[in-house]
C-alpha cells in the first residue's frame, strides 16, 4: 500500500512524533511511506530512512498533495490545517483521504470556523481518534486507535532521585502543578531533585515560580534525547489536564518507570488500575504531592508499579497494533 502522512508543521512535538512513529512502523511492515512536513531535521532522524518532504505551510501541503498525493492509495492527514490543505488539493474519491484527531475538540473556531471545518471534512473517507476521550470529544464517527511505542531497555541500575517533567512549556500543560507538588512533597530534603524538559512561553513564569518556592529545579529546555530522560529518571511527573492521550507518559510505561499523572484526559486510559499512586484529581498538586512522597519512600512499590507499566505498554500500546489497527481503517475507506 501506497500512504502519504501530512501535517502542517516545520517543528517537531507530540503529533510529529505520532506520524514519524508511526509511518516507521508502517514502513517496517512493507508498506511504502512518505511524510509531508515537521522539522527536516527530528524527522529525518526519527524517520530513519523513510521519504520525508518539508512543509512549513497549509501551502506547502497542498501543493505536495497535488504533485503526490495521487500517486498514494491513502492520504492520512493529522491536524485541521493538513485537512484543509487536503480539501483544497484533492477533489477526486482517489485517493481515500483518513484523518487523525489528536486534540479533544471540534473542528473550526472563529468567525470562519464553520467554513475550515467544512472544507476540512469534505474529503474525508474516515476519522481516527488516539484516545476514547478524544473521540468523545470530536465532532464525526470516530474509530478509536490508540498509539504505540516501541519497546524500550530497562536498567534499574541507571536510577536517579528524580522526577521528571516532560512536555511543552504552555499554559494547558499545568506545569506549576508539577512544581507546587514537587514543593509540598518535602522529597527534595531526601536527595531528590526535580527537571522540567521542554520549553514554551511559560518558562520565564514557571522560572520565577520556581524561585518563590525555593526550589532549585533543573529546566533543560528543549531535549532531543528522551530516552535517555526516561531511563534514568525516578519518577515522571505529568501534571496536564488535557492530554489527548500522553506520549511522554506511555514512554514512560515502555521504560518501566513510575507515571504520576493528572486524572484527567487520555492519562486515565493508559494508567488505571495500575497503582493507587497513579492518578491525582486535575489541578490539585497537594494530592499529586502525596503520591510523590509515598512513591519516593517506597522503592519495592516503585519498580512493582514500573514493572506493571511496561506490561501494559508491551500488552496493548505496541506500535505493531497500532500499525495493525490502522491498517483495517485504510481497508475498510479502501474496501
Amino acid at each position: 500500500m501506497r500512504i502519504l502522512h501530512a501535517v502542517r508543521s516545520d517543528g517537531f512535538a507530540g503529533v510529529e512524533r505520532h506520524v514519524a512513529r508511526l509511518a516507521r512502523g508502517q514502513a517496517a511492515a512493507g508498506e511504502t511511506v512518505v511524510v509531508v512536513g515537521g522539522e527536516p531535521a527530528a524527522m529525518a532522524r526519527e524517520l530513519d530512512g523513510v521519504a520525508h518532504l518539508p512543509a512549513a505551510s497549509m501551502p506547502d501541503v497542498a501543493a505536495a498533495l497535488r504533485r503526490h498525493g495521487r500517486r498514494a492509495d491513502v492520504v492520512h492527514v493529522h491536524m485541521t490545517a493538513a485537512e484543509v490543505a487536503a480539501g483544497l488539493a484533492l477533489w477526486s474519491p482517489h485517493p481515500a483521504v483518513v484523518a487523525t484527531r489528536h486534540f479533544a475538540r471540534p473542528r473550526g473556531s472563529g468567525p470562519t470556523g464553520p467554513l475550515v471545518a467544512a472544507t476540512a471534512r469534505r474529503p474525508l473517507r474516515a476519522q481516527i481518534a488516539i484516545s476514547h476521550y478524544v473521540a468523545r470529544h470530536v465532532d464525526g464517527p470516530t474509530t478509536v486507535v490508540h498509539p504505540g511505542v516501541d519497546v524500550a531497555e530497562q536498567d534499574a541500575e541507571a536510577r536517579e532521585p528524580v522526577v521528571l517533567v516532560l512536555q511543552r512549556l504552555e499554559p494547558e500543560k499545568a506545569t506549576d502543578v508539577a512544581l507546587r507538588a514537587f514543593a509540598a512533597s518535602g522529597v527534595a530534603a531526601e536527595g531528590w531533585r526535580l527537571r522540567v524538559a521542554g520549553a514554551g512561553s511559560r518558562e520565564p513564569a514557571l522560572r520565577r515560580l520556581a524561585e518563590r518556592l525555593g526550589l532549585d529545579v533543573e529546566f533543560l529546555g528543549h531535549h532531543r534525547d528522551a530516552p535517555a530522560l526516561l531511563r534514568t529518571a525516578g519518577i515522571l511527573l505529568a501534571p496536564c489536564p488535557v492530554e489527548g492521550l500522553g506520549l511522554s507518559v506511555l514512554e514512560a510505561m515502555a521504560h518501566g518507570l513510575p507515571v504520576v499523572a493528572a486524572d484527567a484526559g487520555g492519562h486515565t486510559e493508559l494508567l488505571a488500575g495500575l497503582d493507587p499512586r497513579a492518578l491525582f484529581p486535575a489541578g490539585d498538586s497537594d494530592a499529586a504531592a502525596h503520591h510523590l512522597r509515598a512513591l519516593a519512600d517506597d522503592e519495592v512499590g516503585r519498580w512493582a508499579y514500573g514493572a506493571a507499566a511496561a506490561h501494559r505498554q508491551r500488552t496493548r500500546f505496541t506500535l505493531a497494533d497500532q500499525v495493525a489497527a490502522t491498517g483495517a481503517v485504510y481497508q475498510g475507506v479502501l474496501a
